[in-house]
């Protein structure tokens, strides 16, 4: 007997997101479902929130009626500053993103392939608007990339592929994929799985995303960033 599967909500892939990001780190959330991971950053958890647009150190989305569109993240959404945040050059933004000074960045995808290439700034379709902003930098430049996106198209497609057919936004840059039904890897062997919602099967995934997918090893302990780390014990 098949056991019945309720997909994550957007708010439940945003904390399952939230949830692997350790402390300490530096991340950029990308335009769409990804900025809704800010809403879900534990409290006891220090992470720094970076936007393309040259804002450091963004809090959750405004409260109702709180909004100043004066701040905003690179997706024109009003949001939120910390205590210690900064503003600063789109040049110099770029420069961070670049730099490798990102620990993370989570991008939506319309594509990643099993080995870890992604997609996500144009279906190649005629009349297609080319959206690709400073997706190429952070792809590349991020220490890790992750995406957030549901598994299947509208047309209950997997969105996970062997290989992308859609223009390429970086090879081998995605570590992480995070969707509605499951968490995955992308390793050089190909998918692995990371967990899945209650009551679908690794077996059933295969059936659904037309590829194989290995059980993951367990993770290694979540690291604090060593910056970090100096600067706490700085002021002990």
């Amino acid at each position: 007997m098949t056991m019945a599967y309720q997909r994550r909500t957007k708010d439940q892939l945003a904390a399952r997101v939230a949830r692997d990001i350790f402390d300490g780190a530096v991340v950029n959330l990308g335009i769409g479902q990804p900025t809704l991971v800010a809403n879900h950053l534990p409290a006891e958890v220090e992470v720094v929130l970076h936007s393309e647009n040259g804002v450091l150190g963004m809090g959750p989305a405004p409260a109702e009626g709180q909004e100043d569109y004066d701040l905003i993240n690179a997706g024109k959404q009003p949001v939120t500053l910390l205590a210690g945040g900064a503003f600063f050059h789109h040049a110099d933004s770029f420069a961070m993103m670049r730099g490798g000074h990102l620990d993370i960045c989570v991008l939506g995808a319309f594509q990643v392939s099993a080995d870890g290439d992604l997609a996500n700034w144009s279906t190649g379709a005629p009349g297609a608007i080319p959206a690709v902003g400073g997706a190429m930098d952070l792809a590349i430049g991020a220490k890790q990339t992750w995406v957030m996106m549901d598994l299947l198209t509208k047309q209950n497609e997997s969105k996970l592929v062997d290989k992308c057919s859609y223009p390429l936004t970086g090879l081998a840059c995605v570590k992480r994929v995070y969707t509605d039904l499951a968490t995955f890897a992308c390793t050089p062997q190909g998918l692995q799985l990371i967990d899945a919602v209650e009551g679908l099967s690794r077996e059933a995934l295969e059936g659904i995303v037309g590829l194989p997918i290995a059980p993951i090893a367990p993770a290694a302990p979540a690291r604090l960033n060593p910056t970090l780390a100096n600067k706490r014990k700085s002021h002990d």
